[in-house]
Parts: C-alpha cells; structure tokens; sequence
C-alpha cells in the first residue's frame, strides 16, 4: 500500500512539472494514435473520461470524435459505482471529485460498448495500471457483460518498468503514451 502511496506522489510531481503546452502537445500525439488503430476505426462506441487536470487532456477530444460519428461515452460515479451515459457538451456538469459528468437518467450498457479509453496514475507498456485507488475501472471492467477493448493513455511521465498489482486489478490491452 505503501508504495502504492509513493508511485502516486512521485507520478504527481512529473505532470506538475509539465505545462500546459507540453500536456496538450502530448494528448494531440496519444489520440492521434488511438485514431490510428484498428480497434478505435472498427469501434462504434467509444467509453472516454472527461479529464481532471493531472490527467491526459480529453476536451477536444470528446467533441472531435463525436465529430467524427463515434458515440461517446463518459462516466458519472454514483457512491461506489462508476457508469457510463452518452456524451453532449452541453449536458456535463461537476460531479463527484470535482471532474465533468454527464447529465442523464439513461445509463449506457457495458455490453455495448466498442473501446474504453482508461486513464490511471501509472502504466506498464504491459497493460498493468496503478488508478487513483477507488477501484472505479477495475470494478467497471470486471462487470460479466463487458467486452470492450481497454485502451490505456498515459504522458511518458507515467510509464514504469513494473508496478504493485493485486488480483482484482484488471489489465488494459494496450498502452498509448507520447513517447515511441
């Protein structure tokens, strides 16, 4: 648990150190990327956070890939359970932990959705990840109905050689970063 505690700190300290500019270069780079693989072309639905500030930039990003024809997905935490509703600018307000939520009595269906994009503190370029210690993804992910493809993003300040897992821990299938 320690060290758990320690990556976090450490991981915090890297994207502080970055600017703004510097952040949204790299998320230009990461989403390039997702928009570059096979299964976010192939996906109709697509699950995507809507960004705290230490996290990869989506703003722009939730409205291109509308743009695009995708169906977009965010998720809204409701005590201990995160769920997914459609996505609409116009339909975000602040929710818990301070981040955008979607407004909506509709829940998405786990089942229906094509790619999920996770954020967390830290990544293994092998799918482990280190989240902020809710456990929000993991239980998410682990649902019997959930067959999306998990796609990590993370800025290269947040890739580790090896990182603390437990069992319930559920890996991504890949990890998009900025860096090669």
């Amino acid at each position: 648990m320690e060290q758990k505690r320690e990556i976090r700190r450490e991981v915090r300290q890297r994207i502080k150190a970055m600017d703004e500019a510097a952040k949204e270069r790299a998320a230009a780079t990461i989403f390039e990327r997702i928009e570059g693989l096979d299964s976010f072309r192939k996906a109709q639905s697509v699950a995507l956070y809507a960004a705290m500030g230490d996290e990869v930039p989506t703003a722009k990003i939730l409205d291109r890939w509308c743009a695009m024809g995708k169906h977009i997905v965010v998720p809204r935490v409701e005590g201990d359970v995160m769920r997914f509703y459609d996505y609409a600018a116009e339909r975000m307000q602040s929710g818990a932990y301070g981040i955008l939520e979607p407004v909506g009595d509709e829940e998405y269906p786990a089942s229906d959705i094509d790619l999920i994009v996770v954020p967390a503190r830290a990544f293994t370029l092998a799918g482990a990840r280190l989240g902020r210690g809710g456990g929000f993804y993991d239980k998410y992910m682990s649902q019997p109905d959930f067959r999306a493809h998990k796609t990590g993003v993370a800025f290269g300040c947040q890739i580790f050689e090896s990182l603390p897992t437990d069992p319930h821990d559920i890996l991504v299938d890949e990890v998009i970063t900025d860096l090669l």
